[in-house]
């Protein structure tokens, strides 16, 4: 590492985190004006409202918009730089345009880092205060599913509900199945199940039980049964906002958990885990695309970079969307329709770079 690499290190990230700073008080600001009637309506405490919203929303904010702040900031300074001639004299000295690269690359690896610890780990931990304060003073992002209830809730073992009241615990048209080999070996079937939280077991009403065991079959009918089944009714509660509390391995296991059970909502999980891996990269991507876009010293100046600069960088942001709707409501594999946009813009990069001025 030599003098100039310290000088671009500090101008890089002195420029993102000053731009990171203004934005955060700015968005701050029009978060506070949107919601100060939730706030004054439900008698939210000021103390309630800086520690356990505002504090801990600031690493969302950050990990949010780090991939635009880094690009904006990497046009920034080096098109500063490419105006002062700064980039000339620095070719002129010996230092190819790749070795110029260095100091660049080593600070969006840290930002990518810093990227990668925000979503993984400490978003998840910071997000729960700010979750629990929004269920209290602004809204409840949990929502209930109701009807034509499909779960898997052990290998081979399948539960059906028509209909489900959560408020009174009580469920219609219930059936519980389970398999071996591909071959039915149990079945219970009710007309009513109702949850006792005080024994904390089901009351299943005119019901009838089959068994299979090969050639021979029993079946067994009756008015009540309380038996103890392996769910809850807080299972039937899908909280859409709860990826945002599990870290990295939380995720994984309960994806798996997801998988086992059928629901059909897998593939939004998918999607999220391999974002938080792949979305680090992009901050790389970003920053040699910066780079090639901003060291040509133009008429234009500053405002040509930008202007060029942003229309890739939203181009980029608009096909990273576009690929996650086609995973999640489509048939694109979750791990290629999220790294697809690394791939396609890396390949951008690589040809701005060669094509930048040497």
């Amino acid at each position: 590492m030599k003098t100039i690499d310290y000088y671009i290190i500090r101008k890089f990230l002195g420029t993102f985190f000053f731009t990171l700073i203004l934005l955060i008080f700015i968005v701050i600001v029009f978060d506070i004006s949107e919601k100060i009637d939730d706030f004054l309506k439900r008698d939210a405490p000021l103390h309630a409202i800086i520690f356990s919203y505002y504090f801990n929303f600031v690493p969302y904010f950050i990990n949010l918009f780090s991939y635009l702040l880094t690009f904006i900031a990497v046009i920034f300074f080096t098109s500063r730089m490419a105006s002062d001639s700064e980039i000339i004299a620095i070719l002129s000295s010996g230092i190819s345009f790749r070795r110029m690269l260095l100091p660049y690359f080593v600070s969006a690896a840290v930002l990518g880092l810093l990227s990668f610890f925000l979503a993984n780990f400490l978003i998840p931990f910071t997000n729960r205060g700010m979750l629990d304060f929004e269920k209290q003073y602004v809204n409840d992002p949990r929502e209930f599913t109701d009807q034509n209830v499909h779960k898997q809730i052990a290998p081979g073992t399948f539960i059906y509900l028509e209909n489900f009241n959560l408020k009174t615990g009580v469920g219609w048209k219930f059936t519980l199945e389970k398999f071996e080999n591909r071959q039915l070996i149990y079945k219970l079937k009710g007309e009513r199940i109702e949850w006792d939280s005080v024994k904390s077991f089901w009351k299943i009403s005119n019901f009838f039980v089959r068994r299979v065991d090969g050639m021979n079959e029993s079946l067994v009918k009756g008015e009540k049964l309380d038996t103890v089944l392996p769910f809850k009714p807080s299972e039937f509660m899908e909280d859409i906002e709860e990826v945002k509390v599990m870290n990295y391995f939380t995720l994984r296991e309960h994806i798996k958990k997801k998988e086992l059970r059928g629901d059909p909502d897998v593939t939004k999980y998918k999607v999220k885990k391999y974002e938080r891996i792949a979305n680090p990269f992009a901050t790389i991507i970003l920053t040699l695309i910066g780079v090639a876009v901003s060291s040509r010293k133009v008429r234009g100046g500053i405002g040509f970079h930008l202007g060029f600069g942003l229309a890739l960088t939203f181009l980029y942001i608009l096909f990273m969307q576009i690929s996650t709707v086609f995973a999640t409501f489509g048939n694109l594999p979750p791990l290629l329709a999220v790294w697809l946009p690394n791939i396609v813009f890396g390949f951008i990069a690589v040809a701005l770079i060669r094509l930048a001025p040497k």
